[in-house]
């Protein structure tokens, strides 16, 4: 498997603002929201991705980078001294996800896709 970007996510204090900053900007589409969350079509060929309310004041974009299995790339995440701060997260009938700190302290996350999760 190569592990490539395979989705991002936006947070947003004002969502009608920042979707017309982004739709005028790059032209990008946005699907109708699902449980307050806004998926975001980037184009043919570029990858997808999501816009919600900022949950808190420092949160920032986050890359989800696709692996086999979260619950191995958390382990690995542990042993290389990165730090997971939220566990392993069903998507149902989507995949699992966690996100992270690596060791320089940037926030990311992990993908992996799974249509039985639950």
């Amino acid at each position: 498997m190569v592990h490539t970007i395979v989705h991002f996510e936006i947070p947003a204090d004002d969502m009608e603002r920042a979707k017309k900053f982004y739709q005028q900007l790059f032209g990008w589409e946005f699907q109708a929201p699902q449980e307050d969350y806004h998926l975001i079509e980037t184009g043919e060929g570029g990858i997808g991705g999501g816009m919600m309310k900022r949950a808190v004041p420092e949160q920032r974009i986050t890359i989800y980078i696709g692996v086999e299995s979260v619950d191995e790339y958390v382990a690995k995440v542990q042993s290389l001294g990165g730090t997971i701060i939220m566990p392993k997260t069903a998507v149902p009938t989507m995949g699992y996800f966690a996100q992270l700190l690596d060791t320089e302290g940037n926030a990311l996350a992990i993908w992996e896709e799974n249509p039985g999760a639950k």
